[in-house]
């Protein structure tokens, strides 16, 4: 399994496929929190500025990341361009690019 300083880099498309595993990633409230905060900013800087970020997250091989605009999200997924979902509770960190 790979490291989360050395996830694979995949494209947005390939996401639809992927199994996403029902167990949280993040073991702290503290960091559930941070998460979240940072889904809301990357949401808000993807629709008004289009600014990309660097979503890592992991799904059942292991983990992954992606480099794309966040259109929308929820308590339970975000949204990017073409629909692609990806469970909250699978995303590790997100970085704005």
């Amino acid at each position: 399994m790979n490291h989360l300083g050395d996830p694979k880099l995949v494209e947005k498309e390939a996401i639809a496929n992927f199994h996403f595993p029902h167990e949280e990633v993040l073991l702290t409230k503290e960091a559930q929190a941070e998460r979240k905060i940072k889904i809301e900013r990357a949401t808000a800087l993807g629709n008004t500025e289009k600014f990309k970020c660097r979503i890592v997250f992991e799904d059942s091989e292991g983990l992954k990341a992606v480099e794309t605009t966040v259109w929308a999200s929820g308590d339970d997924n975000i949204v990017l361009k073409q629909g692609v979902f990806i469970p909250v509770h699978r995303i590790h960190e997100i970085k704005l690019l």
